[in-house]
């Protein structure tokens, strides 16, 4: 077997500190603005929404400005989930 050397302290030097943003819980079920819905993921941040009604009629105010600013959008389960723009939803595990 050979000497393998990782030096993680090191490594760690390298890593970059400036993650932004956080995942959101909310419900999705018209009492919250489209526009606090948009702002949010503007800044950075992940909406997990609980659906509580109709998806299309919900999200119909918001759906496409995320979109247009090159976020995600993936409806899993009775959830919808919303990225900003750099941060994919992977869906291969489903």
């Amino acid at each position: 077997m050979s000497d393998f050397n990782l030096n993680l302290s090191a490594a760690e030097e390298h890593l970059e500190d400036d993650v932004e943003g956080e995942v959101v819980l909310g419900v999705l079920d018209g009492t919250t603005a489209d526009e606090e819905w948009i702002d949010t993921v503007e800044q950075g941040n992940v909406l997990v929404l609980a659906v509580e009604g109709d998806l299309n009629e919900l999200a119909n105010g918001f759906a496409r400005p995320v979109k247009d600013m090159g976020g995600n959008l993936t409806h899993f389960r009775r959830f919808l989930v919303v990225s900003p723009p750099g941060v994919e939803i992977n869906t291969e595990r489903l």
